[in-house]
Order: structure tokens, then C-alpha cells, then sequence
């Protein structure tokens, strides 16, 4: 737990990084209504621009389906509460939004997303709609009901090359990291 004293310097390292909403916990439907609701409201209130606003509500959109979609909610794994949390940060600096989240996954699924996000970040504006819609044509869904079009739209949206980390945590478990850039 937080001290009572730290909470002030916890306050100050949000402030110093422009940081809109921050969010750790469990990602739910109603929770992803309540984030966009929040978003919307702050967005409203520093007067953002509609195109900058709506290009940011898509990918935070895309960003919130992919936590809430790939934390590994298979009841045949018993993995622990906070490994079925996640972490959203959206801040705002000088003329861009970054869209920060991570996740627990299986160390098994690392490779083929870590192969996915090098080939999303390999491509140009072109070639990125060209993939797009060569996915969406195939037409597969993963076991999670998904195209997987969420980083290449991501990417695509947002004009700029996805930041990732993996964390090991043990040799199951491994944080996944993403920060979306979005220029206004």
C-alpha cells in the first residue's frame, strides 16, 4: 500500500507526464462505455479539435477491445486475479496523444504477436491498407472471435509505428506492453 505522504508525489508524476485517465484493473464492457465517457468529457472540456478527437476515440476504442478481448480469460488457466487485470494511461503532451496499455498473456502467444508487430511497423501507409484488407478478405477468426485487424488498424489510424515491450514474469506469464502515438 501507498503511504499517505506519497500520494501527493504519485499526484505530481501524473501531472508532470500530462496524464488524462489512468486505469489498473479488470477491463469489462461497462468499464470501456465509462472510459470513452471520460475521454469524451475531458476532450469536450480543452476544446480538442473533431478530427483529433474522433482519431483518438478510434484507436483508444481499438486499444480497449484488444485488453478487453485478449486478457486470457480461459477458466481451464489458473491464473491469479491480477493477472487478468490490465493498464491504461492516455496522456497528452505538445500536440500528441499517447494511448499506453498492458497486459498479462501466455509467454507461448509472445512470438507470434512480437512477429505480427514487427511486420505491422515494417509496413508504409500502403502497404498497411493493402494488409488490411488482404486480412479482412480471409476472413479468420482467432479463438477470441477476432480478425486480428486491432494493430494493424491501430497502426494505420494512428500513422505512426507501434512501441511494445514483453516482460517475462515467469515462464508462463509474460506483461505486454503497447504506446500509441497519435499527433493532432
Amino acid at each position: 500500500m501507498y503511504r499517505v505522504d506519497k500520494v501527493y508525489q504519485i499526484y505530481k508524476q501524473l501531472e508532470e507526464k500530462n496524464v488524462l485517465l489512468s486505469f489498473k484493473g479488470m477491463i469489462t464492457s461497462e468499464l470501456l462505455t465509462t472510459i470513452l465517457q471520460i475521454m469524451e468529457s475531458k476532450m469536450d472540456h480543452i476544446e480538442e479539435k473533431p478530427k483529433v478527437k474522433k482519431k483518438v476515440f478510434n484507436i483508444l476504442v481499438e486499444c480497449l477491445q484488444n485488453l478487453y478481448h485478449h486478457i486470457d480469460q480461459d477458466d481451464t488457466v489458473h491464473m491469479p486475479l491480477e493477472d487478468k487485470s490490465a493498464l491504461l494511461m492516455i496522456a497528452k503532451g505538445n500536440e500528441i496523444y499517447e494511448i499506453t496499455t498492458g497486459n498479462y498473456m501466455k509467454t507461448s502467444d509472445v512470438e507470434p504477436l512480437r512477429e505480427k508487430l514487427e511486420l505491422v511497423n515494417s509496413m508504409d501507409k500502403d502497404e498497411l491498407k493493402a494488409y488490411y484488407k488482404q486480412v479482412l478478405s480471409e476472413g479468420t477468426l482467432s479463438s477470441k472471435g477476432t480478425a486480428g485487424l486491432g494493430m494493424i488498424d491501430i497502426a494505420r489510424k494512428s500513422g505512426e509505428k507501434l512501441e511494445y515491450d514483453f516482460h517475462p514474469i515467469n515462464d508462463t506469464t509474460t506483461f505486454f506492453s503497447l504506446a500509441v502515438k497519435i499527433a493532432e
